[in-house]
């Protein structure tokens, strides 16, 4: 037997709404947006350095309304800041997300008003180190659950979401950044997206039979989708991008596209394994039968 009692899930759905994907992906925006922002004016490329730093300041100030929005009431936000608990995801992202949009609005708007420098260069320095946790710790949040296809890739999701926040903070400045200034944007988008798939391919394998929610349902139909955008818009940006402006805006475009449907993908496929009881007893059947 490979089904629980009567053929009923023995894990629950998560029970977030759909702002949570949308969530992961402008959380990941924000993050790699900081550090695409301090790689920028530590090499002296000012244009995209105050492109990118407006980008990742609007992100932070979307991702937490939508973390309020799925919470339901904004206490509930305040609450898990009255505590900083190491051991728990939760905890430390909320205090990351709290951190990280605090130093990137205040340095957008010292940056925007012209004003104190000093303190400027510190929101600054603040905002990129927050950066990376930011981009990753939503992966590393949902594979601290019992979802069985999230919990059995825990070592490749932060990794995949950091891969992804990479190439959507990449492709965002390359739309608003001019083309002679948007070559490190270029690339990491680029770089985001084959590393991203070169991830992805690591965890289908190491996922076996759990993995096959990513190939049905609506997980399947966004990862299918996922890869077909995000293929097309890096290829355009590494052969036209550099040359065409429009090129450059239509691949920028198709990798944000693809990057939101990745998002959404693992995002279906944890309620798609939550609800069929294999994907539980089956991995736990195969790890007590690989004991000595």
């Amino acid at each position: 037997m490979s089904d629980s009692y009567y053929g009923r899930p023995i894990v629950k759905e998560p029970t977030w709404t759909p702002e949570v994907p949308w969530y992961f992906f402008t959380g990941g925006i924000a993050g790699a947006s900081s550090v695409l922002h301090g790689i920028a004016r530590l090499t002296g490329n000012e244009r995209l350095a105050r492109r990118s730093l407006f980008v990742g300041a609007a992100a932070d100030v979307v991702s937490p309304a939508l973390l309020i929005s799925d919470l339901g009431r904004p206490e509930r936000f305040l609450n898990m800041l009255r505590v900083v608990k190491v051991t728990s995801p939760m905890s430390v992202g909320s205090w990351i997300l709290f951190l990280s949009g605090g130093a990137s609005g205040t340095a957008a708007a010292l940056e925007l008003l012209g004003v104190a420098k000093p303190v400027k260069v510190l929101a600054e320095g603040a905002s990129f180190a927050a950066g990376p946790p930011l981009a990753t710790y939503t992966g590393t949040l949902i594979a601290n659950t019992s979802i069985p296809v999230w919990s059995e890739a825990r070592d490749e999701l932060p990794w995949l979401f950091g891969a992804s926040a990479a190439a959507s903070a990449g492709a965002a400045a390359t739309l608003v950044t001019p083309r002679e200034a948007a070559g490190p944007a270029r690339r990491a988008a680029i770089g985001g997206v084959l590393a991203e798939l070169a991830i992805a391919k690591t965890m289908e394998k190491k996922l076996g039979f759990v993995g096959e929610v990513y190939r049905r349902g609506e997980a399947g139909r966004f990862l299918r989708i996922s890869k077909a955008c995000t293929a097309a818009g890096a290829g355009l940006l590494a052969l036209r991008g550099r040359r065409s402006r429009l090129a450059a805006s239509a691949g920028s475009a198709l990798v944000l596209a693809g990057e939101l449907a990745l998002r959404w993908s693992v995002f279906k496929a944890g309620f798609q394994s939550a609800r069929d009881p294999r994907y539980t007893v089956i991995p736990q059947r195969e790890r007590l039968a690989a004991r000595p």
